[in-house]
């Protein structure tokens, strides 16, 4: 038995390895594209070098899972094809026993990948924010990220829904006071971004939307709010000095640890004071939907290993592009969710981040049944 397991992990880590490398490379295509486009910018090769590994982490949160399914397919397809796994049954083992040291090194590169994707993967995306802001390379129209609350602006909370380039829709903007206290908020259902890079300000503009003002001497009274729609509306110039300074960077929620991410959540109420229950409840949703994700992207590796080699054993072959195409088909069946739940962000009643979890069990007990049928 112990023969027939090494020979197992030591095939599977070959493939496994071997695909890792080649799909990694082709997935830092963009990294290195942006490496490129640094260059050209005059910018040291060191910092180049240091920008493209520091998107390795991030890259590999993705590939690991994929690399672990295409191993596990390709590998019980040549053992099927060969009638190995009929040659072990006839010798008296069952399909579990034969799997069961690669299912233990699935759970073990899970909690790898737990950990890269919950502490390494932040923080390297976070030290690269932090290279390109010191290079001067980063544009300013992205210190307006989508889908969260920006509020390092002084005087002003402003939220855009969707970005494309210099144009925003979906944008609520809340004018604050000097002791935070809300002077009007406006809602719009586009925007233009415009910026002014010598005196280092961004010109917003809004357009078809509504401005509510609440009233100065009792502004809790609903009632005597002030409600105005409006075609156009220019906010108060936002300066962005100090924000392209190297330790006033935002922390966006992709930076934060997955420790971070909670402690926000648990304080969304104390830290955004200003906005709606409506709003709070948006805002601690997109915080769950990351914190979800990372952990229901890290558990893949051990769902793709279970569903992977029963289907391996099914199929029947040991071509490499069946392989491919098969784990490329589960791969985006299991990903589509990540984009409904990244969609049903703005509805938290759904519960989207739960919708990350329906894939991963449904896939787990399904590898178990045809692992269990299979032997």
């Amino acid at each position: 038995m112990r023969v027939l397991n090494r020979y197992l992990l030591f095939d599977y880590l070959v493939i496994f390895l071997t695909a890792l490398g080649l799909i990694t490379f082709v997935m830092t295509i963009g990294a290195m594209v942006k490496a490129v486009d640094l260059m050209a910018r005059g910018i040291s090769p060191m910092l180049i070098v240091r920008f493209f590994f520091q998107n390795v982490p991030y890259i590999l949160s993705f590939s690991m899972p994929i690399s672990i399914l295409f191993a596990a397919l390709l590998l019980f397809g040549r053992l099927s094809m060969d009638s190995e796994i009929s040659a072990m049954k006839a010798c008296g083992l069952s399909l579990w026993q034969v799997v069961a040291p690669l299912i233990v090194l699935s759970v073990l590169l899970s909690g790898i990948c737990v950990y890269i994707n919950n502490e390494v993967a932040p923080q390297a995306k976070y030290a690269n924010k932090r290279l390109l802001s010191s290079a001067g390379v980063d544009e300013p129209i992205n210190l307006l990220e989508e889908g969260r609350f920006i509020r390092e602006f002084p005087g002003l909370l402003i939220y855009v829904g969707r970005k494309n380039g210099h144009e925003v829709k979906d944008v609520v903007a809340y004018e604050l006071s000097d002791d935070g206290q809300v002077k009007r908020s406006l809602r719009a259902k586009r925007g233009e971004i415009e910026a002014d890079d010598v005196n280092k300000i961004l010109r917003v503009r809004l357009y078809d939307g509504s401005m509510e003002t609440p009233d100065l001497d009792d502004p809790h009274d609903i009632s005597k709010t002030t409600y105005t729609p409006f075609r156009y509306v220019q906010l108060p110039p936002l300066d962005f000095k100090e924000l392209l300074k190297d330790d006033k960077i935002r922390v966006k929620h992709s930076y934060m640890t997955t420790s971070q991410l909670i402690d926000n959540i648990r304080n969304v109420k104390k830290d955004f004071p200003m906005l709606s229950e409506a709003d709070q409840a948006v805002q601690r949703c997109k915080l769950m939907i990351e914190a979800n994700r990372r952990i229901s992207i890290a558990m893949a590796c051990f769902t793709f290993m279970l569903i992977g080699i029963p289907l391996g054993v099914k199929s029947h072959r040991k071509e490499t592009s069946i392989g491919m195409v098969m784990s490329l088909g589960i791969v985006f069946a299991y990903y589509i969710f990540i984009v409904i739940a990244k969609a049903l962000a703005d509805y938290p009643g759904l519960h989207p981040n739960l919708i990350l979890w329906l894939p991963l069990v449904a896939t787990q007990i399904l590898g178990f049944v045809l692992i269990h049928r299979s032997g």
